[in-house]
């Protein structure tokens, strides 16, 4: 524990985008580690980091000030914690490094937050398991390997795999309780190879071949509309994303694009960047920042602008987040594309994996996401310049002002413009209340070939 403890608070005190004092972290831990005993409490008080028991002084450090420190004292006195309650020496030490973190990080962030070392390698395995299968695994029941996931349309679900199947060996490798990882290895292989795999359903066991291929379903739906208009879906940023997108726009024909990033839940960052790229000939695409020097970057577009300068529309939802956030913001704020829809999720945050000893991990949040002209994305997200989450007299009233020449949302743009990088949430609620996260609806779509065919509304709306 006290090993486990060392390397993350030093980790947290290094990288993370806040810096608390380790006094502070050691309380917030402690009180989430006893938190399953209630005759157990935790105070600072004189200088010292206090276990209680029933209001009853029963344990004492000196209030740390380093990682090495914290770690040493909260070693001790979740010892101390152990020995007087039997409810946490049922628990176990393991619950109970879990449930300090969760507290600890309540605190902290709403994103980082500890796996054990079996969370950490279902993770690792969700991670590498696809393995061009179109598929993905976790434990199962007992801990045995099983499928967790089968893309619509891949080679797994043309297999016949269905969610829930256990999976029993992997060319000819039985598998049992606890062998994830090395059904995680045993899928990889090279593209153009196939996977024998022995499942097992409803007491059942059944053997299929799957082929491995190169490239994951696709992330981009193209289609033709009226008017010529290119509609590009792009559903999450994968490792090809971006050659998709670019190969979409390679067609010359067309008059207009729009790119519909409504219930995209971000994925590769690199890819979203890519994509912006592609649509910007040059200036800044996003950066971020934090309290390590490696965490700020900035990020700048360097064309050939492969839209060729046709108009261009993004659809964001409450549900568009992380990358394709910075996406819709990248396009916006570089004057190339008109935001239709509502505001977007808001989630703002980078976390990096800091292995820990004994197999677990960290997410540790350690920089910022902000918009080509600073706006952070962090609980104010993208807001559209033609907002649709207010209904659709509101929409068409703002489309009239936009037709006008009038920009209803500069208020609310040069608001969030001048926002720090870590704003007050006070702040960041106004703003998100003038266009508010709500699902995508045909609206947006109706509001989006509106504003394609009047020049005047399209050009007020690309002006922030």
């Amino acid at each position: 524990m006290q090993a486990t403890l060392a390397a993350a608070f030093a980790a947290i005190a290094e990288r993370h985008l806040q810096n608390p004092p380790p006094a502070d972290l050691s309380l917030w831990w402690l009180r989430g580690a006893i938190a399953g005993d209630p005759r157990l409490s935790a105070r600072i008080g004189r200088g010292r980091l206090e276990l209680l028991l029933a209001g009853r002084d029963v344990a004492s450090a000196a209030a740390p000030a380093s990682p090495e420190a914290a770690a040493a004292a909260l070693a001790r006195l979740a010892a101390e914690a152990v020995r007087q309650s039997q409810t946490l020496r049922r628990a176990g030490a393991e619950a109970m490094v879990s449930a300090g973190f969760d507290e600890m990080f309540a605190a902290l962030d709403p994103f980082s937050r500890y796996l054990t070392a079996e969370q950490a390698r279902a993770a690792r395995a969700e991670r590498v398991g696809q393995a061009g299968l179109g598929l993905r695994i976790g434990p199962g029941p007992g801990g045995r390997p099983a499928v967790t996931l089968v893309e619509p349309g891949g080679p797994a679900a043309l297999a016949g795999i269905r969610v829930g199947d256990a999976l029993l060996s992997v060319d000819g490798v039985p598998l049992g309780a606890s062998d994830l990882p090395l059904a995680a290895l045993l899928l990889e292989g090279p593209p153009g190879t196939a996977a024998s795999l022995r499942l097992s359903r409803a007491g059942r066991s059944m053997t299929v071949e799957v082929p491995r291929t190169r490239r994951g379903p696709p992330t981009v739906s193209a289609e033709r509309r009226a008017e010529g208009v290119l509609w590009l879906r792009l559903s999450a940023f994968a490792a090809d994303t971006a050659a998709q997108v670019e190969a979409a726009l390679a067609d010359p024909r067309g008059t207009a694009i729009v790119l519909d990033l409504r219930g995209n839940r971000g994925g590769l960052l690199s890819e979203a960047l890519a994509v912006a790229d592609a649509l910007l000939s040059a200036g800044r695409i996003g950066a971020t920042t934090g309290r390590h020097p490696d965490a700020t970057r900035t990020w700048e577009a360097d064309g050939p602008e492969l839209g060729r300068g046709r108009p261009v529309v993004v659809l964001v939802d409450g549900r568009t987040a992380s990358a394709a956030e910075v996406l819709a913001a990248a396009l916006a704020d570089g004057g190339r594309g008109a935001l239709v829809g509502s505001g977007t999720q808001g989630k703002g945050l980078i976390q990096m994996v800091v292995p820990l000893p004994g197999g677990a991990e960290l997410l540790l949040s350690w920089s910022r996401l902000l918009g080509p002209r600073g706006t952070p994305i962090q609980d104010v997200g993208v807001i559209p310049s033609l907002c649709t989450a207010l209904g659709e007299a509101e929409a068409r009233r703002a489309l009239a002002m936009l037709a006008q020449g009038g920009a209803p949302m500069r208020p609310v743009l040069d608001r969030a413009a001048r926002l720090p990088p870590e704003p007050r949430w006070e702040e960041a609620r106004a703003i998100r209340a003038a266009c508010p996260p709500a699902e995508g609806r045909a609206l947006d779509e109706a509001m989006a070939a509106a504003l394609l065919a009047d020049p005047v509304a399209y050009r007020a709306a690309l002006a922030r």
